[in-house]
């Protein structure tokens, strides 16, 4: 899917800030050598921005320690930046920030340019960090601007206004490190929640802040588990005031994630409504949840007179998820009951078939009835793993038994290998349903066709 960007990182970058005087004759800073002197003024006076910068690096290279090498790289940064050339200004940044630490300027740059450069660095596939260095970078430079402290000779008011254009980008570059590098989606939901709170509300319509409210929802929905109601939340608020062309993207998730909490979309447009009035849902924002499987199944016994005319797979539905009185109601109907069970083979012996009924039982290769012989198989008549078994009303070979017992298996979460076990995959919460008497109805051969016999050739007598 195609990234929501809104605005060039060079762009992004020449937000204004407050930065070091140029270094003018009468200037505290005194250059005492002649041709030093004379090598500055020529390079810094320069109209064409190309001859300037050549002129600056010249100088630099020249006069490596220069009492003004700190006014240069400044200038450096600001023709490189006016030229809209991102390498070279984040190149006389990091060398800015070698003598000044504290530039909140050169701080800013990095930043944007860092964080243009991870966002570069998603694999648009995979969604994987192909190099996570410059997230890290990026975080790492944004936390040293949050704790600059304001530079001798900066005004307060002058101070607030670099802060109030610099911090919101500091916590943007530290919640995308978080999401990508460190997959830490509760830290950047943090951080993504402080960097909109410091833009005024309007400033959240577009730009970075628009940008960033789509994150944020990213992020809600990439915790374990997701809060589906504040991605949906983050969701509609991006959607309200995206481009045309982002929209259908942006609602294809938010109708997903709403329907997979509320189970359907009534009330949606409401919660658009809201979200477009506010950057931060109300206490009283409510979006009801859907039915848990447990409760749509007392439904459907409620609306099923005869349960005996249940599928297969949706008695063992109620029988994995239905609360203990429901799946009881339906086993007292089942128990020692004959069944045929119409599924694949995953294991087999003399005396047992483990078989797979339900899609996800065959997908996950995990046996859901266990059905045990009345008779003991010969070795040429046990199934072999994949043989499938459906109904001899239609032909085909049929399995039978008689219900017994069933167990409920709760989900499990994944676990890693260690040194003695293998790892296991997170398993769904499921059933396991136990058949005795077990029988086999082979397959019904179709009748062989007879052969054909040439008609007898008769002879005209002449």
């Amino acid at each position: 899917m195609k990234k929501l960007v809104f605005a060039s990182v060079m762009a992004l970058a020449s937000i204004s800030l407050v930065s070091a005087p140029t270094l003018r004759a009468q200037d505290s800073i005194t250059i005492k050598d002649p041709a030093e002197f004379n090598a500055y003024s020529q390079a810094s006076t320069q109209s064409d921005p190309k001859a300037k910068a050549a002129g600056l690096e010249s100088f630099l290279t020249t006069y490596p320690q220069s009492v003004v090498k700190k006014a240069v790289l400044d200038m450096l940064v600001d023709t490189y930046q006016g030229m809209g050339d991102a390498d070279h200004a984040l190149s006389a940044a990091t060398r800015l920030l070698q003598v000044d630490p504290s530039n909140m300027k050169a701080i800013f740059l990095s930043v944007a340019i860092k964080k243009s450069q991870c966002q570069r660095a998603v694999d648009p596939k995979t969604g994987n960090l192909a190099d996570p260095s410059p997230c890290d970078d990026a975080a790492a430079l944004a936390q040293t601007g949050l704790k600059a402290a304001k530079p001798a000779g900066t005004s307060d008011d002058d101070w607030k206004k670099q802060t109030g254009a610099t911090y919101p980008i500091f916590h943007s570059a530290i919640a995308l490190d978080n999401a990508l590098s460190k997959k830490d989606y509760a830290a950047a939901v943090s951080e993504y929640r402080t960097e909109l709170m410091l833009f005024p509300p309007e400033q959240t319509t577009n730009g970075p802040g628009l940008v960033d409210t789509l994150n944020l929802a990213e992020a809600y929905v990439k915790l374990s588990p997701p809060d589906m109601v504040n991605g949906v939340w983050f969701y509609a608020r991006a959607w309200n005031f995206a481009p045309a062309g982002f929209k259908p993207q942006i609602e294809k998730k938010l109708d997903y994630w709403y329907n997979k909490f509320h189970g359907g979309l009534d009330g949606l447009d409401a919660i658009k409504t809201q979200a477009q009035a506010t950057v931060f849902p109300a206490g009283t924002m409510v979006i009801t949840p859907a039915d848990t499987p447990a409760q749509k199944i007392h439904k459907i016994l409620a609306n099923t007179p005869d349960l005996n005319t249940l599928a297969l797979a949706d008695k063992e539905l109620v029988l994995a998820f239905g609360e203990k009185d429901d799946a009881d109601k339906l086993w007292a109907l089942l128990k020692d009951q004959p069944t045929p069970v119409p599924g694949i083979v995953i294991e087999a012996t003399a005396s047992v078939i483990k078989v797979a009924v339900t899609d996800d039982a065959k997908q996950s290769k995990v046996p859901d009835f266990i059905v045990n012989l009345k008779t003991t198989l010969a070795d040429k008549d046990i199934p072999a793993a994949g043989a499938e078994y459906g109904l001899s009303s239609k032909g085909l070979a049929e399995l039978d038994g008689t219900y017994d017992s069933y167990t409920q298996i709760p989900a499990s979460d994944a676990v890693p290998a260690t040194a003695t076990t293998p790892a296991k995959d997170a398993m769904a919460q499921s059933v396991q349903i136990v058949l005795r008497d077990g029988t086999i109805i082979p397959e019904k051969k179709k009748p062989a066709t007879p052969a054909h016999k040439p008609t007898p050739a008769h002879h005209v007598a002449h």
